[in-house]
């Protein structure tokens, strides 16, 4: 059993050579634990563009977990207080999104943190189960497997990169795609996998490397996961439980209409 029990299968995964996620925007726990049971390595609950509220992602969190996987949560922009309560019910990791500079990233992993690194409060509710330890071994251990990761999707967040990576609560960071391309292009399209966006991922998979730290990316499908992965991205998100449930209705839908 890795470190951390549950929650740290996911920074053992990310350290062996990657992972991949769901990501999960309905607020029903049957459907983060039904694609848990799939071959994802971890799931991801998206607080801030989904319907997923806080008692529906501490119910999922551990409806994931007893299908033995970890999960990672996003939460809404600046809303940090959220990401100490997601860590108390057990998740692996959060993605902070529009995190634009140092400060930023500094402030989101002082509520990701315990002391020395950060003032993340005491009260590990469903953590302490979830990884198998008491709280005497808890607290010295759950700031390497409880991770920050910040997302980078503006030019600000890019000029700012090293400053993010260099805060030593951060474990990593996330690709925006979308959101980066169109603030890229100064809203004049959208388009996550172009070339703008790709250079960037290569510029941030470097500089995260520079500072031993992963890089995550939500894909719009395998094909790009596979892409990603070769590129040297550690936690790969593929497509979405509502883009899965459309893409199998309209398949089954044409067989059937011939």
């Amino acid at each position: 059993m890795s470190e951390g029990g549950i929650v740290g299968k996911l920074v053992e995964g990310i350290r062996a050579g990657g992972v991949l996620s769901a990501w999960i925007g309905i607020n029903d726990l049957f459907v983060a634990e039904t694609l848990a049971r799939e071959a994802f390595d971890t799931v991801t609950l998206d607080m801030q563009h989904g319907g997923i509220d806080f008692v529906g992602a501490a119910r999922a969190i551990h409806a994931v977990a007893a299908a033995g996987k970890p999960t990672v949560a996003r939460i809404n922009v600046g809303d940090f207080a959220t990401a100490s309560r997601l860590a108390d019910a057990g998740a692996a990791a959060v993605i902070a999104p529009m995190i634009n500079s140092g400060e930023d990233a500094r402030r989101f992993a002082e509520f990701m943190k315990f002391p020395p690194l950060g003032a993340r409060s005491w009260g590990p509710r469903s953590a302490l189960s979830l990884s198998g330890l008491g709280g005497p071994e808890y607290l010295p251990a759950a700031n390497r497997f409880t991770l920050a990761i910040a997302m980078i999707e503006t030019p600000e967040a890019l000029a700012a990169l090293e400053d993010i990576l260099a805060v030593d609560g951060i474990d990593g960071v996330f690709v925006g795609p979308s959101d980066l391309s169109i603030t890229l292009s100064n809203g004049a399209k959208i388009d996550p996998h172009g070339e703008a966006v790709n250079a960037a991922i290569d510029r941030i998979v470097a500089a995260a490397k520079s500072h031993g730290k992963f890089v995550g990316l939500w894909c719009l499908d395998g094909a790009r996961a596979k892409y990603a992965r070769a590129r040297g991205v550690a936690l790969c998100t593929i497509s979405s439980d509502q883009l899965l449930m459309r893409a199998a209705a309209k398949a089954e839908l044409a067989a059937a209409r011939g």
